[in-house]
């Protein structure tokens, strides 16, 4: 198992505070780097101020749950000081990650390259989230631009309607998973090959680094970069995930055979929908053709079954009339009733909920993460992907999302800046 870490990031926006908000799950130290306010602007991360004002200026309802359960400090990392003093945390805190998702281009000039903060920790692994990676160092990477730059919202929509992007950022949320996972392999990396504590000779490393085929890895020490540089391009994350559109270009005929829109419908598997009901939509994902032959043999529903129907190739091409079929079938059942019905002989169904409706399934419900609000109020956020030790240990329940600079007194004395060097940085807005 890894020992819990720290983690520094100079994040905002979603897609990287949405990485280390996997590690707080996993009880890690998170810390946060924010630029200090200069002025009356709005200061640090611009998503402190979206969403609902919840009586605190610096502190609105987007920002609270990617954040929670992280230290926030402020770093003015534009001056030579600032970038020292970054430097200085590495090595007091003994950061073993550090993270960002400014533009590539600013990397050097903040003095945030890995090169730079690896003097700092020779181990430390690096990692970037950016629009493009380093080889487009001006691009920004905006959620909904990139989703259209790489066809979601084409392929989303109704075939006869406008092309639209997808219901929640999806591109950002798939980086900042790809961080998680490329931060936590280059960890595992680093454990395979550094014993902890380190070995005192070289007959000692031989013992600690025989494996099962007797070869021996070499300790951490002896590479020429123990460290990690990571680069996650959103761009090619979202690309990574066509996996059903892009190999079709080797395989059809025309062009006309390509993914379009297709509304709710999936577009090889038939017939998968949304239907109308009584007093809402289902959803019905028929598979495969012995789950419509179950379907088939409900009672109204018979009327469905034709011979042609019988393989997916033959529904495929009568679809339309399927669909046409089953939403006048479907009109007569509520939600619930057909549901049941379908429930009954294990087919994928499922009602199209409201948001509020899908806070109160009961397994999601219970497994929301909680956290306490400046005043005091509970907020429940929403569910990890799975339940960590850290946070059933918890209760589910996680400090708030701090305020910007909340912890710098904290953080810089535990790094041995004094009260009179404090002064100073404030003086010089340094932090």
């Amino acid at each position: 198992m890894l020992e819990k870490k720290t983690i520094l990031s100079l994040e905002q926006a979603l897609a990287l505070p949405y990485a280390t908000q996997r590690f707080v799950q996993l009880g890690w130290r998170v810390i946060r780097i924010e630029s200090p306010a200069e002025g009356d602007e709005n200061a640090g991360d611009p998503n402190r101020y979206i969403g609902a004002n919840l009586g605190f200026h610096d502190l609105h309802s987007y920002y609270i749950a990617p954040n929670v359960g992280k230290e926030a400090i402020t770093i003015n990392l534009k001056k030579k000081e600032g970038q020292e003093l970054l430097k200085k945390i590495i090595r007091e805190l003994r950061v073993d990650v550090f993270m960002c998702n400014t533009l590539p281009k600013r990397y050097k000039q903040l003095g945030i390259d890995f090169e730079t903060l690896r003097e700092a920790n020779p181990n430390l692994i690096w990692c970037g989230i950016s629009a493009m990676g380093p080889a487009h160092p001006e691009r920004a990477g905006y959620d909904p631009a990139l989703q259209a730059l790489l066809g979601y919202t084409f392929l989303t929509g109704e075939p006869s309607g406008k092309p639209v992007p997808c219901g929640i950022p999806i591109i950002d949320l798939k980086a900042g998973e790809e961080a998680f996972t490329q931060v936590l392999l280059a960890m595992l990396e680093q454990k395979y090959l550094s014993p902890t504590p380190p070995p005192k000779d070289r007959e000692e490393i031989s013992e600690l680094k025989k494996v099962p085929d007797n070869k021996v890895f070499p300790y951490v020490e002896d590479l020429e970069e123990p460290g990690k540089e990571i680069h996650i391009s959103m761009a090619q994350c979202a690309a990574s995930w066509l996996i059903t559109a892009l190999p079709q270009l080797n395989f059809v005929k025309s062009d006309d055979e390509l993914f379009q829109r297709s509304g709710n419908e999936h577009r090889s598997f038939i017939p998968c929908n949304a239907y109308p009901t009584k007093d809402g939509f289902i959803y019905l994902a028929i598979g495969n053709d012995s789950q419509w032959a179950k379907f088939t043999s409900l009672e109204r529903f018979e009327s469905l079954a034709k011979p042609m129907r019988k393989t997916n190739e033959g529904r495929m091409k009568d679809k339309e009339n399927i669909y046409k079929e089953i939403g006048t079938l479907t009109k007569n059942y509520t939600t619930k009733e057909f549901y049941d019905l379908c429930i009954s002989l294990n087919l994928s169904v499922a009602p199209v909920n409201s948001i509020k409706e899908v806070a109160a399934l009961e397994y999601v419900c219970n497994a929301m993460v909680k956290t306490k609000l400046p005043d005091g109020k509970e907020a429940k956020l929403s569910p990890p992907s799975h339940h960590t030790d850290f946070l059933i240990k918890n209760n589910f329940q996680v400090e708030g999302a701090p305020r910007l600079g909340e912890h710098n007194d904290a953080v810089y004395k535990s790094c041995g800046v004094t009260e009179e060097e404090m002064v100073i940085l404030k003086e010089k807005k340094i932090i």
